[in-house]
């Protein structure tokens, strides 16, 4: 419970509100029912890019760039995961750099599991995982040449991106690559946007692991957190339309979304009959 111990009861309640929404999805997807997902063009491109590959016998590179071990890595996951399990079906070549000794070892597992998932456990290979550094320009010059020594037909950039985006962009554009890049970096989107074949922003890295995968409690969670997110709509609304009334009567006492958040327990209980 460590970071609770002097949250308010409206956060509380939030925290509630959201598990009960995610216990919710879960208990509905384990009774059959089917969430619609976007369609995603830029998954649909990967898709497309990997068939791509297979024609003209060149291998796939999948970069997780920057990402730690962390939600956003988990995301990358789900993409890349049905990312090889094409490659295995395709008899591909999968080329993974890595940043991140740490990373590198959750990607391996994940790789793995794939490939065993597709009914080629034995296809897989370990340096299919390059380290190349864990400093962010030393990294971006290894992908630079590992893009030129390999030539892939497409190239995945998906997760947590700085300075060095462009570059890698770039690499994949000279040996003429079909890109598709997502990054939860806003900085960094433009440059993907310029230089990508079709660029997924924000949250739609993390609608691209569900939307591939089909993976139950990941599309749990991204149908509770939809539903959420309607429900802050709701209290931002609450918030302008009471702060609209108390500009034109500054007299009438109306009570505010951040008075209910931010008030504490002695508060409370002074509302409570």
């Amino acid at each position: 419970m460590n970071g609770f111990e002097h949250a308010t009861p409206g956060v509380l309640i939030l925290v509630a509100l959201a598990m009960l929404l995610l216990f919710r999805e879960l208990r509905r997807i384990r009774g059959g029912h089917q969430h619609f997902i976007r369609r995603i063009p830029g998954i649909d491109a990967l898709e497309g890019a990997v068939g791509r590959c297979a024609e003209q016998g060149r291998p796939v590179m999948f970069t997780t760039a920057l990402t730690d071990v962390g939600p956003v890595l988990f995301a990358c996951l789900g993409v890349l995961q049905a990312v090889a399990k094409k490659v295995a079906r395709y008899k591909l070549k999968l080329v993974v750099p890595q940043y991140s000794p740490e990373t590198m070892a959750v990607v391996e597992d994940s790789l793995r599991a794939a490939y065993h998932e597709a009914g080629r456990g034995s296809a897989f290979d370990p340096q299919s995982l390059v380290f190349l550094s864990s400093e962010q320009f030393a990294f971006a010059s290894g992908y630079m040449g590992l893009m030129h020594r390999e030539k892939p037909g497409a190239a995945c950039l998906f997760g947590v991106f700085a300075a060095e985006s462009l570059v890698l962009a770039e690499a994949g554009q000279q040996v003429g690559a079909r890109q598709v890049a997502a990054s939860v970096s806003p900085e960094q989107v433009a440059f993907f946007i310029c230089t990508c074949d079709y660029t997924l922003i924000g949250e739609e890295l993390f609608g691209a692991s569900a939307y591939m995968s089909r993976e139950p409690v990941q599309v749990a969670t991204l149908a509770a957190q939809d539903r959420f997110k309607l429900m802050m709509c709701g209290v931002i609304v609450w918030g302008v339309l009471c702060a609209t009334i108390t500009s034109w009567w500054p007299t009438l006492r109306i009570v505010m979304p951040q008075d209910v958040l931010s008030a504490d327990w002695s508060t409370w209980r002074a509302w409570l009959p």
